[in-house]
Order: structure tokens, then C-alpha cells, then sequence
């Protein structure tokens, strides 16, 4: 049962990293770019965290961490920088 489960997660995560790198290739302009990136992010750290349930260890926890907040600085930072080249 449990690796029903597991086999549906990785296939999801599959389809959605698929997606984000079509994003990535083809976004029309550079926030769609940024997002996407930090899309794939999560979904490395979510494949992680998957992994780490499955097998029952804490061993990429840190990097998961780690990984998320550079995510979320990272977002941030670029908004910021294209939003104060649209006002000006």
C-alpha cells in the first residue's frame, strides 16, 4: 500500500517538474522564469522529504531547510528588483 502511495507522489512530482522546466524554457518573461525555479526547488525538497519519509531518516533535512529559504530569499530579491525597474 504504502509503495502505491509513494510510486503516485514521485509520478506527480515527475509531471510537476516537467511543467516547470517547460515554464522555464518558454516563459514569457523573467518573474515566470523566477517562479518556476523556485517551483522546482520545492519540488526537489518535497522529493526529499519523500525519500525521508519513505526510509525513515532525517539525514536531508538541512539541505530541505536550507533549500526553502534560499527559495524564498531568492523570490523576494527578484520581485523586488522588477518591481522598482517598473516604477522607475
Amino acid at each position: 500500500m504504502i509503495g502505491i502511495v509513494v510510486w503516485i507522489c514521485g509520478i506527480m512530482l515527475g509531471l510537476a517538474a516537467v511543467a516547470c522546466l517547460f515554464r522555464v524554457v518558454k516563459g514569457p518573461s523573467i518573474l515566470d522564469r523566477v517562479l518556476a525555479l523556485d517551483v522546482m526547488l520545492l519540488i526537489i525538497s518535497a522529493a526529499l522529504c519523500l525519500d525521508m519519509a519513505l526510509n525513515r531518516h532525517t539525514d536531508y533535512l538541512l539541505f530541505v531547510v536550507i533549500a526553502c529559504t534560499i527559495g524564498f530569499v531568492g523570490s523576494v530579491t527578484v520581485s523586488r528588483y522588477v518591481s522598482d525597474q517598473r516604477n522607475a
